[in-house]
């Protein structure tokens, strides 16, 4: 077998010492610069809510009663979900952290707790990983899911990470774009396909790939995105894996400085009618703030575009366990 760094050096999206995108991204401009800045300090939008967030979790039982429609999904807040399909039960990005730094008690700070306490959870089966940045990756969060036995799937060489906080080799993952992972115990492939962004924790930049996922059952699909501009690999992933029966997708804290690495949320609803997604849950919002827009602006442009979209938006609530095909009791709770 070849060692992670064989891997990432015969690796086709590995050139000049780094991954790279697909497609060359929009880099900060001096003038964006500025206008971030002044927005930064005059800016007056309201970048967290004014009151505690609801919260809809029904109690750890509830999830012993697997989905009746065989897909169920609880988003925890940010890119943090709790998906249930085809039997078993998946944790996205995994964020618990108070702060996103890699100095306790400084960074951007969680709106309010998770819905689910790390001790509420229940039975895990396996951890999905997009990248390796703060707000996808939490060190105290991934040392505390090393005491069970799941085994986490990830990008080529984010697997570095998780071994020096604790999870064993044989637990882990690893995936290139376009490669599979066939695990016959669940009955499930999971697909690394890509994304348009970038990594990297400090100031070391993409020395570990990004990745999005496409999880397969014999009869359903699913597709589990990673932070991402907007980018013509959309369409290929849609040709080639869909169409998926949910897609969740990023489509907050975006801003003029990085357009090539974070989705405007009418790029997010287009994205999702690229990959042939019957419904899309809108993630990467509801509990940090890492731009500069108001807090619930992305959701608000994501419903209002929405409307001439033949594409289902799932809203749920922070913790409420929702199925795609059968989507009752959804509101517009951030207005209340």
């Amino acid at each position: 077998m070849r060692s992670r760094q064989q891997r990432i050096l015969a690796s086709p999206y590995y050139r000049n010492n780094q991954f790279q995108n697909l497609y060359p991204t929009a880099m900060l401009q001096a003038n964006s610069m500025v206008s971030t800045l002044r927005r930064q300090f005059f800016g007056k939008e309201q970048r967290r809510p004014t009151k505690p967030l609801p919260s809809a979790w029904p109690g750890q039982r509830f999830h012993q009663t697997p989905p009746a429609s065989g897909l169920r999904v609880t988003w925890l807040g940010h890119s943090t979900l709790l998906i249930e399909f085809a039997g078993i039960t998946l944790l996205t990005d995994p964020v618990w952290a108070k702060h996103l730094s890699p100095v306790q008690g400084i960074g951007p700070q969680r709106f309010q707790t998770a819905p689910i306490a790390l001790e509420q959870l229940p039975a895990i089966d396996l951890v999905l990983l997009s990248h390796d940045h703060y707000d996808h990756l939490d060190k105290q969060t991934i040392r505390w899911l090393a005491r069970g036995s799941m085994p986490f799937v990830t990008a080529l060489g984010v697997g570095e990470h998780l071994e020096r906080w604790g999870i064993a080799s044989s637990r882990i993952h690893e995936l290139d774009w376009w490669e599979e992972l066939h695990l016959a115990e669940f009955g499930l492939t999971i697909a690394a396909v890509p994304a348009q962004h970038f990594s990297g924790r400090g100031l070391k930049r993409n020395s570990t790939l990004w990745a999005s996922w496409v999880v397969m059952s014999q009869n359903s699909r699913i597709y589990v995105g990673c932070d991402s501009g907007m980018f013509a690999g959309f369409n290929d992933i849609g040709q080639r894996y869909g169409p998926f029966e949910l897609a969740t997708l990023e489509m907050a804290q975006y801003d003029i400085a990085w357009p090539g690495v974070h989705m405007q949320p009418e790029e997010a609803l287009q994205a999702a009618e690229m990959l042939q997604a019957r419904t899309m849950l809108p993630v990467h919002w509801g509990a940090y703030c890492l731009s500069l827009h108001a807090w619930d602006e992305p959701i608000e442009r994501l419903l209002k575009a929405a409307h001439a979209s033949p594409i289902s938006i799932l809203t749920p609530q922070l913790g409420q366990p929702v199925e795609p095909s059968q989507p009752e009791h959804l509101t517009e709770w951030w207005r209340d």
